[in-house]
């Protein structure tokens, strides 16, 4: 889900609110030899939007494929997996893994996009690469200090309320 999940904040984020790139916003300068489709001109915002969309769907797929699989894991007491720091981990650590392939792949060995063009373009990959790191331990970090989930154990039970007869509570 965090591969899923980190891709579409790429794509709202920077592809659409922003504007910063697209697709194959690059593919002027890229080294694979993919036309170039100019942001800047109708038909080359329209495929850079094909492109965009069918990105948008791996990254639907991806999302949906990771909730057939925790659904199908957890059958009881799905409430208590939202607030699994395991869970959370393994997001975070995903979108910090989609950062890195991404970063690697298309900003630098394929060069079809860039974070943002320009200048300091350079300095936005690494950013980038860097957040992506910093995701990937975080979010390992954070499911090590979980405890894992077993669906199929009943839900512990509350601690009995131990007041002391004459302390003020």
């Amino acid at each position: 889900m965090g591969i899923g999940l980190g891709g579409f904040l790429d794509g709202i984020l920077l592809h659409q609110l922003l504007q910063w790139h697209h697709m194959l916003t690059s593919t002027n300068h890229d080294r694979i030899g993919v036309k170039y489709y100019s942001p800047h001109s109708v038909s080359g915002l329209e495929m850079n939007t094909v492109w965009d969309g069918i990105f948008h769907t791996v990254c639907w797929l991806a999302v949906l494929t990771g909730l057939a699989i925790l659904y199908s894991r957890v059958t009881h007491h799905r409430r208590r997996v939202w607030s699994s720091r395991v869970l959370w981990g393994w997001i975070l650590a995903g979108w910090g893994l989609f950062n890195l392939v991404e970063g690697v792949l298309d900003h630098q060995l394929l060069g079809i996009h860039h974070v943002h063009g320009g200048p300091h373009q350079m300095w936005w990959d690494i950013g980038f690469l860097v957040l992506g790191a910093l995701l990937l331990v975080g979010g390992y970090g954070l499911q090590r200090g979980g405890r894992t989930f077993d669906p199929e154990a009943p839900e512990a039970p509350e601690a009995p309320d131990v007041r002391q007869p004459g302390r003020p509570d």
